[in-house]
């Protein structure tokens, strides 16, 4: 039977995009959306990216106006904490000690920043990029600060070092893999990534260890190496990765590994909730396993795909996994899914050295994922190239002369 009232614990992109995805499809029951932030569901590529750097306005990062929610008749909550998931009785309670009952709960809770375990992480001066307000803290240091540190190169680490430098102010990146986005580019591309910073000015220090933050009794003004060396900062960006806000799902004890896990439909292991977007640890049926993608292409479409899974539709979520980003003049998509060690040798068209190629990562002679770098109109060939899973000439494919469209036909 349909559901007649459908909860969706967590205001985020994806939690929007599910709401206007069960209203697209038909939806007409109660929906309520909750989120413990005060801010309308917002985008967050915005928040290291354009927001960040001022080229975007405020107004530009939220996923709908405000006027909006109302007009489509949803329940938005704000600022309202989850405290707990009844399911037997299907209901979610909130901190105001208000109860909601669901025929139907989405989970799109999101993940937030890993806490640095080192002594003085806690103190003032050392931030995370998460939230609007996040962002909105870093932007104030590039007008107030004359160096920054971060701790981890990975895409959001590289992102905002990459604003700092843009904005004048001094940035070192402490990274402990011998190269930046080593786990996910390898060895072979993501030197590229290495060389654009150092080239923009940006003290790269790579293999290096985080032992603790420098303090002066009252904040951060810089990071302690393992290895004896210092860097001196007037705040600290740590950039680690991100957990899955998993607690209510465990709380009520739903199937949890690295995210809450469902099937290809976004359904958990109650049949009448469903997650979807950043805590999701979902089986991709092209993939053929259950992956946990936190980018902002997954938290834009999978939720609709729940959408249309808790209205009855029959739904198996088996997207080519994507994303982008734009670091200083280098622009680039990726699309496709490879775990380190998950191929077994990368074919580039075009010259690494001229930051303007297309590399594709193989296994077995088939494309797992493609990265085209300031080319574009190509990524939706790529995607057809990863999901065909057919066997591909590797000559052909590093042949800038060869159309890909000929490839995998």
């Amino acid at each position: 039977m349909a559901p007649s009232s459908i909860v969706i614990i967590g205001a985020s992109l994806a939690g929007a995009k599910a709401a206007e995805g069960l209203r697209e499809a038909g939806f007409e029951g109660r929906l309520t959306l909750i989120g413990d932030e005060h801010e309308l569901p917002y985008e967050r590529p915005p928040l290291s990216k354009g927001y960040l750097q001022g080229k975007e306005e405020r107004g530009k990062i939220f996923v709908h106006p405000p006027g909006w929610y109302a007009d489509q008749n949803i329940d938005l909550l704000l600022g309202v904490a989850v405290t707990g998931i009844d399911r037997d009785r299907r209901t979610v309670a909130r901190a105001d000690g208000h109860t909601v009952a669901y025929d139907a709960l989405l989970l799109t809770t999101g993940a937030g920043p890993r806490h640095l375990p080192v002594p003085g992480a806690d103190v003032d001066g050392v931030l995370s990029l998460r939230k609007v307000s996040d962002s909105e803290r870093i932007k104030s240091l590039f007008g107030s600060a004359s160096r920054l540190a971060f701790v981890g190169g990975g895409w959001i680490g590289l992102e905002v070092a990459a604003a700092a430098r843009e904005a004048g102010v001094a940035a070192t990146i402490v990274e402990m893999e011998s190269l930046p986005l080593l786990r996910v580019l390898g060895p072979e591309v993501a030197g590229v990534f290495a060389d654009l910073h150092r080239d923009h000015g940006v003290d790269l220090r790579t293999g290096a260890r985080v032992a603790g933050i420098l303090t002066d009794g009252r904040r951060a003004t810089g990071v302690q190496l393992a290895d004896g060396a210092r860097v001196d900062a007037d705040a600290v960006i740590v950039a680690i990765g991100a957990a899955p806000n998993t607690e209510l799902a465990l709380e009520a004890g739903l199937d949890v590994a690295n995210g809450v896990l469902v099937d290809a439909s976004l359904r958990t292991s109650d049949p009448n909730i469903y997650a979807a977007g950043d805590v999701a640890n979902a089986f991709n049926p092209l993939v053929g396993k259950h992956i946990r993608v936190e980018h902002w292409d997954n938290a834009r479409r999978q939720p609709k795909a729940a959408a249309r899974a808790m209205l009855g539709e029959q739904v198996a979520d088996d997207r080519v996994p994507y994303f982008f980003t734009d670091q200083f003049d280098l622009g680039m998509e990726y699309a496709g899914y490879v775990e380190p060690g998950g191929y077994d040798s990368v074919v580039v068209r075009g010259e690494l050295a001229s930051r303007k190629f297309i590399s594709f990562w193989l296994a077995d002679g088939r494309v797992r994922a493609g990265m085209n770098v300031n080319i574009w109109g190509v990524n939706d060939q790529i995607q057809r190239l990863v999901r065909s899973g057919q066997r591909i000439d590797p000559a052909r494919l590093a042949d800038p002369n060869t159309p890909l469209e000929e490839l995998g036909a």
